[in-house]
């Protein structure tokens, strides 16, 4: 069974979006290496008017998705083993350790919120994991889903035809990935770096290791203690040299 993304969403229409095109859309459309399903949770509304929300308890501005609501959604769908996520501006960052922990399993099912929120008891009786995809706050989760889909579908076998592709991007080994060059030899008065014009490959991969250290110094200091910390714990330097050295 490929790997299966179920979106819980109020706006169905929204998807496939992003996912239904280049490399990630084909393995999807037409060679069947990923699925993409979606649930309007409207469907499952018990009020006249179709109603999923009410006034938060203890006032305050805004609506919140129904408990009810959500989990009569999440009830009609086989989690068959899946993580359940919730894409909230409180969640925990999305990384690419956990992408790639979800990428592992039958596939991921996503609620999408909207409005206030959604009513917290239904998150913690069903066990979702709030996931945000940054420090900023959405109109709702729907790009954030899509976000979190396409990190995890991207390293489905096949997917990217090239598994090489992946193993020196931004995040392996707690590093950003090394700058990229391509023709023409000079742009602008800018030339790609003689380096990877010598036919050295020992050379080439030397400067793309110096280039991923320094940008992530520079960039995400966080990522750089975190890589520090785990080149010493597999006993290697304790200290990174500083820039500029």
């Amino acid at each position: 069974m490929p790997f299966t993304a179920t979106v819980l969403t109020m706006f169905p229409e929204a998807f496939p979006g992003p996912l239904g095109v280049s490399l990630i859309g084909t393995a999807w459309r037409e060679q069947d290496l990923w699925r993409l399903e979606t649930l309007d949770i409207r469907a499952f509304s018990k009020d006249k008017r179709g109603f999923l929300d009410d006034t938060p308890a203890g006032g305050g501005a805004g609506q919140v998705l129904r408990a009810d609501v959500i989990a009569a959604a999440l009830d009609s769908v086989e989690v068959g083993g899946r993580p359940l996520l919730y894409m909230s501006a409180r969640g925990r960052p999305l990384t690419q350790a956990r992408v790639r922990e979800w990428s592992q399993a039958p596939g991921i099912i996503v609620l999408c919120g909207r409005f206030e929120g959604v009513d917290q008891r239904v998150l913690d009786a069903r066990g979702f994991e709030e996931v945000s995809v940054g420090d900023a706050v959405l109109a709702g989760g729907e790009a954030a889903a899509m976000v979190a889909i396409e990190a995890c579908v991207r390293l489905a076998p096949g997917v990217l035809g090239n598994a090489e592709s992946t193993r020196e991007e931004s995040f392996e080994d707690d590093l950003l990935e090394h700058p990229q060059y391509t023709r023409p030899r000079t742009f602008e008065g800018r030339d790609i770096p003689e380096v990877l014009l010598s036919g050295d490959h020992k050379k080439v991969a030397q400067w793309r290791k110096t280039m991923r250290e320094d940008t992530t110094r520079e960039r995400r200091p966080d990522l750089w203690d975190r890589h520090l910390a785990n080149q010493q714990a597999k006993g290697g330097p304790k200290t990174g040299k500083p820039k500029g050295d």
